[in-house]
């Protein structure tokens, strides 16, 4: 999970748009909160995803 080093994790999505187009995008700080401790499954709505998400940037850096 990244809520203890939030910076260090971004969730990539990737939208099939037909058969041979995608488009990606990233989304900085998915998550604000852990899910419950029981939880088996956790759903997000697409649309919300995406309306927080960014295109790609020219280049990514990994951090060491």
């Amino acid at each position: 999970m990244s809520l203890n080093k939030p910076d260090d994790f971004i969730l990539a999505i990737v939208e099939f748009l037909d058969a041979e187009t995608h488009k990606a995008h990233y989304l900085r700080q998915p998550f604000q909160r852990e899910p419950n401790f029981n939880a088996v499954t956790v759903d997000y709505a697409f649309s919300g995803l995406l309306a927080r998400a960014e295109g790609p940037r020219q280049a990514y850096r990994l951090r060491a």
